[in-house]
C-alpha cells in the first residue's frame, strides 16, 4: 500500500498539484464571469475545460514523449469540438462565437499553467477578463453606430417601386442594397440590406410598419 502511494506521488507530486490548483482558480474566475451573463458555457465547464487541458499538459510532459507538442496539438482539436457546439444560428444572426473563443482561450490557459508558465497564464486571465468585462460597452457602441438590418418587403407592384424606397431608406440616412427581387402576379418581395445608425433603423421600422401599401415586412 505504501508503494502504491509512493509511485502516485511521483504522477502527481506537489507542484503537480499546484498547477492544477491554479487552473482550478483560473476556469472558476473566468467561468463565474460567464455564468454571471447566463451563457451557454458557465462556471464548471470552463473549470473543467481549464483543469483538463491543464492535466493533459501536465502528462504530455510527465509521460516523455519524442513530441510533447503532439498531445497538446490533440488538446486544442478536441477543445474545437466543444466551440463548435456552443456556435447556433438564431435567424440572421450567428451566436455563440464568443462563448465558443471562451472555452477555446480557457484551454489555453489551463495548457500554460500546465507547462509551468504561470505568470503567463495568470496575465492571460487578467487580458480575458478585461476583454470580457470591458469592451463590451464599445462593442454596444460599434453596434448602434453602425447597425446592419435585413428587410424583407413584401408590397403590390407599381412602376419605380424599388426606386421610391431607395429615396425612403436615404430619407432616413440608411445605406441601403437590393439583395434579391421576387415577382408574383400584381405583389413583389424585396430583401433589402440597410446599414446605419441604430435610431435611423428604429425610425425607420416604425415608417414601414404603419405604411399601409406593404402588405408583410420582415426584419
Amino acid at each position: 500500500m505504501i508503494g502504491y502511494f509512493h509511485r502516485l506521488y511521483s504522477v502527481f507530486a506537489y507542484e503537480d498539484l499546484l498547477l492544477i490548483f491554479i487552473a482550478i482558480i483560473v476556469g472558476l474566475v473566468v467561468g463565474a464571469e460567464r455564468e454571471y451573463k447566463n451563457k451557454t458555457a458557465g462556471l464548471r465547464t470552463l473549470m473543467l475545460v481549464s483543469v483538463g487541458s491543464c492535466t493533459f499538459t501536465i502528462l504530455s510532459i510527465k509521460i516523455g514523449v519524442a513530441n510533447p507538442d503532439r498531445l497538446a496539438a490533440n488538446i486544442i482539436t478536441g477543445i474545437g469540438f466543444l466551440g463548435a457546439g456552443a456556435i447556433f444560428k438564431d435567424e440572421n444572426k450567428i451566436n455563440g462565437v464568443t462563448t465558443a473563443c471562451t472555452i477555446w482561450v480557457t484551454a489555453a490557459l489551463g495548457m500554460s499553467i500546465g507547462s509551468g508558465h504561470i505568470y503567463l497564464g495568470i496575465f492571460s486571465t487578467a487580458v480575458v477578463l478585461f476583454v470580457l468585462l470591458n469592451l463590451v460597452k464599445l462593442e454596444k457602441w460599434i453596434d448602434k453606430t453602425h447597425k446592419i438590418h435585413l428587410y424583407k418587403i413584401t408590397t403590390r407592384y407599381e412602376t419605380g417601386i424599388v426606386e421610391n424606397f431607395e429615396k425612403t431608406f436615404s430619407s432616413f440616412h440608411l445605406k441601403h442594397l437590393s439583395l434579391s427581387q421576387v415577382k408574383t402576379e400584381d405583389m413583389i418581395t424585396i430583401s433589402w440590406r440597410l446599414a446605419g445608425n441604430k435610431k435611423h433603423h428604429d425610425k425607420l421600422s416604425t415608417f414601414l410598419f404603419n405604411d399601409a401599401s406593404i402588405l408583410k415586412i420582415e426584419c
